[in-house]
């Protein structure tokens, strides 16, 4: 422990620390300094739960260069995404700070960094929690890193509890580094988004084990105010998707400085940046799926403001720092009040005034309905995986997916959650089972799922209150200082006036019916099944297909999920309409001949009738539809399982078959929706056997 004069002297010297990376007028917060405090002096775990923008970096930063003086070890900082990387590593070298980061995107650099920190010429080793379950970094080099570390510090903790809206499996693994950590290094988690449950789980989670903290020393936590006297919220209620665009089209003239526009998917990003663009705006889109190196290009043209906005997915979120950022709109409201509030807070660190609006929408349940679905698997499925673990060994995530029916997004997450509770391990070439007990937590996962719905339910209570907005959302995170701001359009009674010109919502409708995205062909098999691999055969493939359009677009997708979760039924007018012109537009090297549809157990009249209309419009010949050997092969998750099932039950009726083999041309192969794909590839493989020289699928919809 150091005494009471050198404390004094240190906090001086943290003064300084900060004004080197602050700015000459910067001063430590009492909250800033007791955390500094509790780490250097007393070598304390701390939770520090504060606004965005409110200087949580500052306190690892500057306690970092105190402990580095001390003599003590670099920091380890596990943080969640690139961009907050980038940032955090700018920000450092303003401080005199070396920093440098371990992160997919630099495996070719990890050795020369490894031996950097080994030899203390690092100060700051900033880590992706994902790297703390690749095996030789979990069994070789962290061990290393955490007996060296000076200080270990978790960035956007909220992500360790599973009560999070923004829980990250990877993230759990933490708890494990805490317990197995030497005593008396310090650690420090920090987030902006943490209601009182959340709170007390992560503080949990961080504690010293019993036997280490006789005297009682529990994790301090640090717990500040969440108002953001910057933020104007306002809410706008606009009944169609059209009417959203066109009054965020008309209304992003208006908006100061450059910003983010949200969205709830992908499809929904580029649809409404490609119409701002026409529009005349310089947006760029931006999601999980895009090129890292267009991500960064997008962010970097953000942050020196040479467009007015990104239009974005939740991807763009936890560390994205522009102080001058002065606006965040939604189109569509994500499904919590404390994720809402985490991702407006982008906005107005710098600047007096930012303006938050939000436009529902109302597919946005159905969105949420889809997230919901990706919840913890029920029993049953985890049960199955453990025993192919127990009977097959080691196995990695394509070959499991032949056993498991689960998309390999939802496996590995589940894999990941098994692995954190100790009952799998990541090794070399995939995961093997540890043989210890595990039980299912149905109690906790029917708790979380109640508590999900709760948040759907307030964030719908958020859209209707008649009281201050940022006090709303400020209560559902638990913050007491809760009051109302005085700013938000119900303290001010200015509402923004949803009045759009007519020419305008017509430009936006003719943009959103515009019909027509591509399907992409399969062109290899799957993973893991034995007697089917590598490339698809040329001929036995598809081309490329066409859809009307995507479940997720705000355009037709709100059309499209209305008829399927409607009765079967003939395609309406309209839509069919919309469908010729797709084929109109389909620049296919040879015009096909004849029409073949995919048989269907729950809409045969649609796809059925859908094919004869088309054969009948396009002069065509209908020739039939393929068949079932004993029923529909169901519903399956991911691509090995759904193969096999297929394989199993779609047949080549022989009048069909013969019929094919002598149309001359190419087949129009017609079913209602694509999902993964694989109806499709292993329907066209059939038809190309009895003779086609080349199929191409046409659907009403696709998922992707």
């Amino acid at each position: 422990m150091i005494d009471a004069p050198d404390a004094t002297a240190l906090r001086e010297e943290a003064e300084e620390r900060l004004r080197a990376l602050a700015g000459d007028h910067a001063v430590l917060r009492d909250d800033q300094w007791a955390a500094i405090e509790a780490l250097v002096v007393d070598r304390r775990r701390v939770l520090v739960v504060q606004r965005t923008g409110w200087g949580k970096s500052a306190v690892y930063f500057v306690a970092t260069a105190l402990l580095r003086e001390l003599g003590e070890g670099p920091t380890v900082i596990v943080s969640p995404l690139l961009a907050l990387m980038r940032n955090q590593i700018a920000a450092a070298e303003r401080a005199g700070i070396r920093a440098v980061t371990i992160n997919s995107a630099n495996p070719e650099a990890w050795d020369e960094i490894y031996g950097q920190a080994a030899d203390g010429m690092v100060d700051v080793l900033l880590v992706s929690p994902e790297r703390l379950n690749n095996p030789d970094f979990r069994d070789i080099v962290l061990p290393e890193l955490a007996e060296s570390a000076g200080l270990v510090v978790v960035d956007e903790a909220h992500c360790i509890s599973d009560w999070g809206h923004d829980f990250r499996p990877d993230y759990r693994r933490l708890a494990r580094l805490f317990e197995d950590l030497p005593p008396g290094i310090p650690v420090l988690a920090t987030t902006a988004t943490a209601n009182a449950r959340v709170t007390r789980d992560v503080a949990e989670q961080m504690r010293l084990p019993a036997e280490l903290r006789p005297d009682g020393d529990d994790t301090l936590v640090l717990r500040g105010p969440l108002e953001r006297e910057s933020l104007h919220l306002s809410v706008v209620r606009l009944p169609t998707a059209e009417q959203r665009l066109a009054w965020l089209a008309q209304t992003l003239r208006e908006l100061p400085g450059s910003g983010i526009v949200y969205t709830l998917t992908v499809a929904a990003a580029h649809e409404i940046a490609g119409y701002l663009r026409e529009q005349g705006h310089e947006v760029a889109a931006y999601s999980g799926q895009t090129d890292p190196a267009e991500r960064l290009a997008a962010e970097e043209a953000l942050l020196n403001n040479k467009i007015k906005a990104l239009v974005a997915t939740s991807a763009l979120g936890m560390g994205f720092d522009k102080p001058d950022l002065g606006f965040v709109v939604h189109v569509g409201a994500p499904q919590s009040p404390v994720a809402y509030y985490q991702q407006v807070g982008r906005a107005g660190r710098g600047v007096e005034r930012a303006e938050v609006i939000l436009l529902p929408g109302t597919e946005d349940r159905d969105i949420w309905a889809y997230f919901a679905s990706l919840a913890f698997p029920p029993e049953p499925v985890v049960r199955v995986t453990l025993q192919t673990l127990e009977e097959r060994g080691v196995m990695s995530t394509p070959a499991l997916e032949t056993a498991v029916d689960l998309s390999r997004s939802r496996l590995e997450m589940m894999l990941k959650v098994l692995d954190v509770d100790g009952a799998v391990r990541r090794v070399k070439g995939g995961w093997e089972p540890t043989g210890q007990p595990w039980e299912y937590d149905a109690e906790r996962y029917s708790r979380i799922a109640a508590e999900r719905r709760a948040e759907q339910e307030a964030m719908l209570g958020y859209l209707t209150t008649t009281e201050c907005r940022e006090e709303y959302l400020r209560r559902h995170l638990d913050d007491d200082a809760a009051r109302p701001c005085g700013r938000c359009d119900n303290c001010t009674g200015r509402h923004r006036s949803p009045e759009i010109a007519a020419q305008a919502v017509e430009a936006a409708r003719e943009r959103l019916s515009r019909p027509g995205v591509e399907i992409e062909a399969r062109r290899q098999w799957p993973t893991g099944l034995p007697d089917l691999s590598g490339r698809i055969k040329p001929e036995l493939g598809a081309e490329p297909g066409r859809a009307l359009g995507r479940l997720t677009d705000i355009g037709w997708g709100n059309r499209l999920r209305e008829l399927f979760n409607g009765e079967d039924g003939p395609v309406a007018d309209d839509m069919f309409k919309a469908v010729v012109q797709v084929l109109s537009a389909w620049d296919w090297r040879e015009r096909p001949v004849a029409v073949v549809n995919v048989p269907s157990a729950t809409r045969p009249t649609l796809v059925r009738s859908f094919a004869e209309r088309l054969a009948q419009v396009g002069r065509l010949s209908y020739l039939g539809e393929l068949g079932y050997r004993a029923g529909s092969p169901g519903q399956q998750f991911n691509s090995a399982k759904r193969v096999q099932a297929i394989r199993g039950t779609l047949a080549m009726p022989k009048d069909l078959s013969t019929a094919i083999g002598s149309c001359g041309g190419p087949v129009l192969l017609v079913d209602d929706r694509v999902d993964t794909g694989w109806t499709m590839t292993l329907a066209a493989a059939l038809i190309r056997h009895a003779g086609a020289p080349a199929v191409l699928p046409l659907a009403l919809a696709t998922v992707s």
